[in-house]
């Protein structure tokens, strides 16, 4: 919307955004609020109705509001319109938000997870690339082309989801969950490139089948939300609290105000009166980006997220500061500094805080509250997504320079808390990174210092650590065995202590 918002002929069909800076604010910022509701409905019924099927109704949803959008006309209201179809847009667009991470995660192998999902990021960064290209290239155009177009075009990506999730497999964790054994080993089977039946097959759906038991949801079909509010050995509640964070802290850090509003920010304070050379800038930064964001792909992994946390909040700080300092003086050559601070900004975000407030949340949570949990740092997203695409004009419209100062100083807060409280996932299986948190429990331990001291884990030794601080009481091998179709041998997972135990979970543990 960055570079159609503005625009001449936006105002000329919705008068009411014409040289209002809360109005525009307002029919950006609404996106969100239709986002926020499709993670909360994934937070409802997301478990029950499965990632596939999930994201196909997002993308549904998402081309049935592009449409609401690209109908709107003069005489008939079409602001009204225009701001409905873009919360509906924007439902379909949290559903799948809230949605494919976890699917992602839950469907990849511990060494290419991180990357996997960063790729996402890197996509995510190539659609904004491609958005803004298609905003200055349609300015060029007809009216009606300038926004209807550049509008319509995201139905393609909504039809793609849609149409591509009709080949790809359900998740192989969730299938497990919901008891269907034998689909679950076919996944298993597919996406590694193992025999179906094999000893590797049946042993990932062991650790697998642990989690499921560790966690207490043997036999549910779906988690209650209070389950998220538990602690204990799972520390249900401080996970999903370091994945809300740092989706709120990717949203304050002041990404949107960069990404949404920067033709806007130059025409104001770079290049005044110049829209074209805006539009053109805000293209450019958005190539940095881009190419920026791809670097996560191949330090991810090495570096590890604690790292990439730091690094980029200090990239983020500095940047806002040279920005906010180069504004000060108010005139034309101090402001070309301010452009290489955004520049700097977008580069060290597109590098860090682009993927990773994505990739945390899926891996950090255990199996089972992931789905909700994830859709709770999705809602946690979108509405401080609102709260920042709602103020930043109005702050830039107030207090100018102010408003980087004031990201500057969020930015550095940010450190204490990566530090102190977020322990390193690279490199860990999604139920390795269940035996850190009860090791920091039983041990009494930072959770950070926990992940530092434990080594990385077979799938023997996972079931061995899980056994040692009382995730579960006996190995799935240990399980009642049934045979079904072509051989295929399948294994109920039995009760155990941790599902007994499940009432002295319910109350919060430090």
């Amino acid at each position: 919307m960055s570079g159609i918002i503005g625009s001449t002929p936006f105002a000329n069909i919705f008068e009411e955004v014409r040289d209002n800076a809360t109005m525009q604010g307002f029919v950006t910022a609404i996106y969100e609020i239709g986002c926020l509701a499709g993670a909360m409905f994934i937070l409802a019924v997301g478990d029950l109705l499965g990632r596939r099927k999930a994201m196909m109704l997002g993308g549904f949803i998402m081309i049935l509001g592009t449409i609401i959008q690209v109908t709107s006309f003069p005489n008939h209201a079409p602001l009204a319109q225009f701001i409905i179809g873009r919360v509906v847009t924007g439902v379909g667009n949290g559903i799948n938000t809230s949605t494919i991470p976890t699917y992602q995660a839950e469907c990849s192998k511990t060494s290419n997870r991180g990357l996997l999902i960063c790729i996402e990021g890197g996509v995510i960064a190539f659609g904004t690339v491609i958005a803004y290209w298609i905003d200055y290239g349609a300015s060029y155009g007809s009216q009606d082309l300038s926004w209807r177009f550049p509008i319509a075009f995201q139905a393609i990506f909504g039809l793609f989801v849609c149409v591509s999730m009709v080949f790809l497999p359900e998740s192989p964790r969730w299938l497990l969950t919901h008891e269907r054994y034998e689909d679950a080993e076919h996944v298993i089977s597919a996406l590694r490139g193992y025999e179906l039946g094999s000893d590797e097959t049946h042993a990932e759906r062991d650790i697998i089948l642990d989690s499921i038991r560790a966690s207490g949801i043997a036999g549910q079909k779906s988690t209650p939300v209070k389950a998220l509010l538990t602690g204990g050995k799972t520390q249900h509640f401080r996970r999903m609290l370091l994945g809300s964070s740092s989706q709120l802290m990717q949203q304050v850090g002041g990404c949107n105000a960069v990404i949404y509003y920067f033709p806007i920010l130059f025409e104001k304070n770079i290049t005044p009166g110049d829209h074209n050379m805006a539009l053109l800038m805000g293209g450019i930064n958005m190539i940095v980006y881009a190419i920026f964001a791809t670097t996560s792909w191949f330090i991810i992994e090495r570096v590890g997220r604690r790292k990439l946390f730091l690094y980029g909040t200090v990239g983020q700080c500095l940047s806002m500061v040279l920005t906010f300092a180069c504004l000060i003086p108010n005139t034309q050559s101090a402001a070309k500094g301010a452009a290489v601070g955004l520049f700097t900004y977008i580069a060290s975000f597109g590098a860090t805080w682009l993927p990773l407030p994505w990739l945390y949340p899926a891996e950090i949570n255990p199996i089972k509250t992931r789905a909700k949990a994830n859709a709770v740092s999705t809602c946690t997203n979108w509405l401080f997504n609102f709260l920042i695409v709602m103020v930043t004009p109005i702050m830039i419209a107030n207090i100018g320079w102010g408003t980087y100062l004031f990201f500057a100083v969020v930015n550095a807060c940010f450190l204490p808390i990566i530090w102190f409280f977020y322990p390193e996932t690279a490199k860990r299986s999604l139920e390795e990174i269940d035996i850190i948190f009860a090791k920091g429990f039983v041990e009494n331990k930072s959770y950070v210092r926990a992940a530092e001291e434990l080594p990385l884990l077979t799938v023997e030794e996972i079931e061995q650590e899980a056994l040692k601080y009382g995730l579960i009481d006996t190995a799935a091998r240990g399980a009642a065995h049934a045979t079904g179709p072509a051989g295929v041998v399948h294994e109920k997972a039995l009760s155990e202590k941790s599902e007994v135990d499940n009432g002295s979970h319910e109350e919060i543990e430090n």
